[in-house]
C-alpha cells in the first residue's frame, strides 16, 4: 500500500535493506526516479480474462 514511502525509506537509510514490490502512482514513481531511488516496472497480471 504504501510502496513509494518504503522505497524512499530503504533508499535514506531509514528502513532496513531489502527488496520490496509492490504499487505506485505514475506521479509518485516519477518522482522515486527524479530522487535516484531504483525502481522498475514489472509486467503485471491481468486480474480478470480479457477475451
Amino acid at each position: 500500500m504504501n510502496f513509494a514511502s518504503e522505497a524512499r525509506a530503504i533508499h535514506d537509510g531509514d528502513a532496513p535493506d531489502r527488496a520490496i514490490y509492490g504499487e505506485a502512482r505514475l506521479d509518485e514513481a516519477r518522482k522515486l526516479i527524479e530522487d535516484g531511488v531504483p525502481v522498475a516496472p514489472l509486467p503485471f497480471m491481468p486480474g480478470r480474462k480479457s477475451n
